[in-house]
């Protein structure tokens, strides 16, 4: 298949690259800087002046759309914030754009999404059939961003939206920054710890992605592993792993002033099923977090 990503160059977008370059499919990455062949990848200027990037996806059979300011950049300043906001608007009405321009439409559209959809809770199990959504910053973000791409429908695409938990990966992502106190022997519960963090593998990730191409997969669906950990399980089975202590409790009070509003990635969460995809029958390469953590720090 002839694949197009946009945001291919980032954490997740590099994982899928070569997860789809490993199957035999043609990769076409949008790229405001890059233009020309690279390693089997075709780079396609976009959101650039005088760019026409419509021309060279002529007879793409889907678009992966990843693009977008990264929630962990700097702190939630009010400037952050809307920057977080726009930059997924902008890009994925460039998105619709292109597809309005294309002669003929690829099959499917699969847009990235995330779990701050739902509310935090320590108690509600979420699956893609819950109806609540969140009153955030973050659930807002999310929920406008996903109305958005699924109005691509109107033109008879498929459209699929990755809603992705906490990614794990050794270098990118959150789990270098919750594993760094550990590494220096101050590792331990942030608070209470009773918040849960539905997580994944950035591995998971990346196939996640490709099986929502290849399976009739409509709407929302819950890219998380499928047993979510209480926060303070996740840091002792981390600590397990990295063979350090679990003992420094960090106060939510303490991370509220150094975060401001972004600590709530931390401090709160959700319990999320990935049921779609269990539906469907997608095998997890990590179930579970021992053997994800293993795979990482291998």
């Amino acid at each position: 298949m002839k694949i197009a990503i946009t945001g291919g160059t980032g954490f997740v977008g590099r994982e899928l690259t070569d997860l789809l370059l490993q199957k035999g499919h043609e990769v076409f990455i949008l790229s405001r800087s890059k233009q020309g062949k690279e390693r089997g990848v075709t780079y396609v200027q976009w959101l650039s002046e005088n760019a026409s990037p419509e021309k060279q996806l002529e007879g793409v059979d889907a678009i992966v759309n990843l693009a977008g300011e990264s929630i962990s950049n700097g702190r939630w300043t009010e400037k952050q914030k809307q920057k977080i906001y726009d930059s997924r608007m902008k890009t994925t009405d460039e998105v619709l754009r292109i597809l309005h321009a294309l002669a003929i439409k690829p099959k499917v559209l699969v847009n990235a999404s995330a779990i701050g959809i739902y509310p935090a809770s320590n108690s509600t199990r979420y699956t893609e059939e819950s109806k609540e959504v969140g009153t955030d910053y973050l659930a807002r973000t999310v929920r406008d961003w996903e109305l958005k791409a699924q109005s691509a429908e109107k033109l008879q695409i498929r459209v699929a939206c990755g809603r992705f938990g906490i990614i794990l990966g050794k270098s990118e992502g959150a789990l270098p920054l919750m594993a760094l106190p550990y590494k220096l022997f101050v590792g331990g519960p942030v608070g209470a710890g009773d918040n849960w963090m539905s997580w994944v593998h950035v591995k998971d990730v990346a196939d996640a992605l490709l099986f929502a191409i290849e399976n009739p997969i409509n709407g929302p669906f819950n890219v998380t592993a499928p047993h979510a950990k209480k926060m303070k399980d996740f840091g002792k089975t981390l600590a397990s792993i990295l063979k350090r202590p679990h003992y420094f409790p960090v106060p939510s009070f303490a991370l509220k002033i150094a975060l401001g509003e972004k600590s709530q990635l931390v401090i709160e969460g959700q319990h999320v099923i990935p049921q779609i995809l269990i539906d469907e029958g997608y095998s997890f390469h990590f179930p579970n977090l021992e053997s994800a953590l293993r795979d990482i720090y291998k």
